[in-house]
């Protein structure tokens, strides 16, 4: 009888620890290779994890809800047919002899001393474990204060010393919440050893009534939540709102949409947009750019973030090199990338290093909002309903009339610290002067 040990995948090189959101099989269930087994939800991206054999679901070690580092046991699959599944084993007694992975899910954060060696994720080579000596840093310690790239750049932007935060992560690592609570609370400046510990973000607790459903939030919905208060502590956002007549762009879908569909493209409203962004952010460089410290930093890649509403949460899978893709291309793009973050398909990667974002909340019939910013970068913009309102058109002899056109809001928050009102209306406007007159060639 063999036995297929499962194990948290690590989802990219800054991923140290996932949560078990679903398991689609139970125990005892028959399951082939590559089927879905379980979901898991990360600080980066929700994804379905497969079966690397096929066989019986014998034991699952990891339970819904629970976060555990990369490489944990999850679970058990059981080749031969007929095998019993067998209840979850306890964490002291690991069947299989893997000496690196770790074999439970840890315990909340224990002192240096006593961290078993053989439960961390895989640290870089330059951190290998070993024992504290006299003033000798722990391998906990130097755990600590790698942490993850998003966590250093939050402190780095912040002038906070990760070292002095206490850490809830695995082995005391300090994570997102972490620091972001420890910000939140008014840390601006590194913060003595002896501070106060200082938990994650916390939101005011209401008394539910008689009737109510409580509902904890999901990983991916609490993620998007400390992002978003993080995002409007950290920037100062102005918004600004044009309004675009969208009736040359309606045509040139009536005529090319179905050959665009024969060629397994969608061509929408939104396509034309993030081609028009894409080509415009290249003359406004300041749109495209970022916050570090006391700097700025001017990206040379165009990478565009597409939002995409799941029933779940908010997710934005990112085009990169966008500028480079004719409208074909981007429709592509934006239909693969949007039908695979609702099928949890996506790779960490394709949800990063995003330098400009669209949000489009005008297709559930939104006239107009002032989004987010999506950190760090330093310009989101939204786009509203589009649909058939009169305007006012100037006639050929001159006169003034009232004609039916396509017409919708383009919105863009923007960073003040970084970006002036002058420099958001300059590029709204070469963005609407585009789509007014969108050229029959690029189509």
């Amino acid at each position: 009888m063999a036995r297929i040990d499962v194990l948290m995948p690590q989802m990219g090189e800054s991923i140290a620890e996932g949560t078990v959101s679903k398991w689609l099989k139970k125990m005892g269930d028959q399951v082939k290779r590559d089927e879905p087994l379980f979901e898991i939800s990360t600080d980066k991206v929700d994804a379905e994890i497969p079966a690397p054999a096929a066989g019986v679901l014998a034991e699952i070690r990891v339970q819904e809800g629970q976060t555990v580092p990369v490489q944990t046991l999850v679970a058990v699959i059981e080749t031969e047919k007929g095998a019993v599944a067998s209840p979850p084993a306890t964490a002291s007694a690991p069947p299989a002899p893997k000496p690196e992975p770790p074999k439970h899910v840890p315990p909340p954060p224990p002192s240096p001393a006593a961290a078993p060696v053989v439960d961390r994720p895989r640290p870089p080579a330059t951190a290998a474990p070993r024992q504290g000596g006299d003033g000798a840093e722990t391998a906990e310690e130097r755990l600590r204060k790698k942490s993850t790239p998003l966590v250093r750049k939050i402190a780095a932007e912040h002038q906070v010393d990760i070292s002095t935060i206490p850490g809830t992560g695995f082995a005391g690592r300090v994570t997102k919440q972490d620091i972001l609570g420890f910000i939140d609370r008014g840390a601006v400046a590194p913060r003595p050893a002896a501070a106060a510990p200082v938990g994650p973000i916390t939101h005011p607790v209401v008394e539910p009534w008689p009737g109510d459903r409580v509902e904890p939030f999901s990983k991916i919905r609490k993620i998007t939540a400390d992002h978003m208060i993080m995002s409007r502590r950290v920037s100062a956002h102005v918004t600004s709102f044009f309004e675009v007549d969208y009736t040359q762009i309606a045509e040139l879908r009536r005529r090319h949409k179905q050959a665009y569909a024969e060629r397994g493209a969608n061509l929408t409203y939104l396509t034309f947009i993030a081609k028009t962004c894409a080509e415009t952010l290249r003359q406004h460089p300041v749109v495209n750019a970022a916050v570090s410290g006391d700097n700025i930093i001017y990206r040379r890649d165009i990478n565009i973030g597409i939002a995409v509403a799941l029933d779940w949460g908010l997710i934005v899978p990112v085009i990169k090199h966008a500028d480079e893709l004719a409208l074909m291309g981007m429709a592509r793009a934006i239909s693969d990338l949007g039908e695979r973050a609702r099928a949890k398909k996506l790779s960490p990667d394709e949800i990063q290093r995003g330098t400009f974002t669209i949000t489009n909340p005008g297709v559930f019939g939104s006239y107009a909002g002032a989004p987010i910013i999506n950190q760090p970068q330093v310009a989101i913009l939204g786009v509203g309903a589009i649909e058939k309102r009169p305007k006012v058109v100037t006639l050929p002899d001159g006169s003034d009339g009232l004609a039916v056109r396509t017409v919708g809001m383009l919105s863009m928050s923007y960073d003040h610290r970084v970006v002036d009102g002058a420099d958001a209306d300059r590029f709204l406007a070469d963005v609407k002067a585009m789509l007014q007159s969108f050229p029959e060639g690029a189509v």
